[in-house]
């Protein structure tokens, strides 16, 4: 195979082809190997499919709906690049009764256009708008794959690790923000055997590009005000991007402008120094010189004083997902969670918004009694000690390895407190997490 991504080479037969597949395919969910002709990276997908649960003849579950769905695709970056998708492949998908679909980085399914006969029959197996295609709920897939591997990749016939799925060959790309870099989905064809070609998976990565660029151009046109916007979740240093530029900032100033940007109005020193120490002999001094270097580094005219405050709307992570959970979109709000508000913060005021946040979410994560999302949840490095989630997650998924899991918990945390004293649960995960190295 000349390009590992490529389903099948110019010249190669289907038919013989997808019959090798179909051997391969049943000698892995039997025996746990691989066999040729499956490529590496079909194989790797595999394997992940069986270590998150995935069964061959599982489907889609839909996780968006009317409303919701609605509301969380209004709001995606992807929906200012549809009309160009539609230009690109509307015809291509038309004339070839294949499928337009775009998911977005979690591999939820946003759009699926196309031939109407192929949308109904694409239908019985839930590929349809609000459906989750992630590879952790039905395994290997091009829209789930790509954005699970961050690739453009092409899966044919018995790749697929749904049965459903096999009668189906997909090509799918990912698309980033120009500015952040930051996976925000992917686009991907959908058809039968006409699309096992190298073309499929060349086109849809130039329509890719040509998403990526659109949204430069139009992120450039936006007025400068408009251009502020904060990422902390997850990590111990804030990104921010503003005027054009994309920084990573201290520990401090991320805690400054994570309260910042909750407060428009602005924070006296005062404020500002009960919510960032602890210690009550931090003088105002040690403040004012933090928030110079910090004005310094933002460069002039975005920090002003009396009160402090930012001059510009500043957009953040954790705005969105507290806006999602107010609105009932807690799908929408699990995805724009990608980990604990600044971990390794001890910052007062941080600390309580980041218990806030989290358990915020993980309770109507455990009152939505979604499988997959509560699976999500539990899986992640924040949630692998959370009790009341697995318990949650067992009652509506009791798998032997979920049910394993909960009884080896429990009898963990039922053991005699360490000496230590070490804080247990979702918040001493979140603090052991932030100190491990990520990519």
């Amino acid at each position: 195979m000349t390009d590992p991504w490529v389903a099948l080479e110019p010249g190669a037969d289907p038919v013989v082809r997808a019959e090798l597949l179909r051997h391969a395919y049943d000698t892995f969910t039997e025996a746990g190997t691989v066999e040729r002709p499956v490529r590496a990276v079909v194989a790797d997908s595999w394997r992940r499919s069986a270590r998150a649960g995935v069964g061959p003849d599982g489907t889609a579950s839909v996780e968006l709906m009317d409303g919701e769905l609605g509301a969380y695709r209004a709001e995606h970056p992807l929906a200012r690049v549809m009309p160009l998708f539609r230009e690109l492949m509307g015809t291509f998908a038309a004339d070839g009764r294949h499928l337009l679909a775009v998911c977005d980085a979690q591999g939820r399914l946003l759009w699926v256009e196309g031939d109407p006969a192929t949308r109904r029959q694409a239908a019985r197996m839930n590929f349809v708008p609000g459906a989750r295609w992630a590879e952790t709920a039905v395994g290997t897939n091009a829209p789930g794959t790509a954005v699970a591997v961050d690739r453009p990749v092409q899966v044919f016939s018995a790749e697929h690790f749904s049965r459903r799925a096999q009668p189906w060959t997909c090509a799918a790309a990912p698309v980033h923000d120009p500015r952040t870099g930051r996976l925000l989905g992917a686009v991907d064809i959908t058809g039968g055997d006409g699309l096992a070609h190298p073309h499929s998976l060349g086109f849809v990565q130039a329509v890719a590009r040509a998403a990526e660029s659109q949204l430069a151009l139009l992120t450039a046109e936006q007025p400068a005000e408009d251009t502020a916007e904060l990422t902390a979740l997850g990590h111990d240093e804030a990104r921010l991007f503003a005027g054009g530029r994309k920084v990573r900032l201290s520990r401090r100033h991320s805690e400054i402008l994570v309260l910042l940007a909750r407060h428009p109005e602005g924070l006296t020193g005062d404020e500002l120094l009960c919510a960032l120490y602890e210690s009550e002999s931090v003088t105002p001094v040690t403040l004012r010189a933090e928030l110079a270097r910090l004005r310094g580094f933002l460069g002039p005219g975005l920090l002003a004083s009396r009160p402090y405050r930012l001059t510009v709307p500043l957009e953040s992570d954790v705005a969105a997902v507290e806006r999602r959970l107010e609105t009932g979109a807690v799908t929408a709000a699990a995805a724009a969670y990608t980990g604990p508000l600044l971990p390794a913060s001890v910052a007062p005021a941080v600390v309580r918004l980041r218990r806030r946040l989290a358990d915020g979410l993980r309770a109507a994560l455990i009152a939505r009694r979604d499988p997959d999302l509560l699976a999500d949840w539990a899986h992640a490095p924040w949630g692998e000690e959370d009790l009341d989630v697995w318990r949650a997650l067992a009652a509506v998924r009791p798998t032997a390895a979920v049910r394993a899991r909960l009884s080896a918990l429990e009898a963990e945390l039922a053991a005699p407190v360490r000496p230590s004293g070490a804080e247990r649960g979702p918040l001493h995960k979140a603090a052991t997490w932030s100190q491990r190295p990520r990519p």
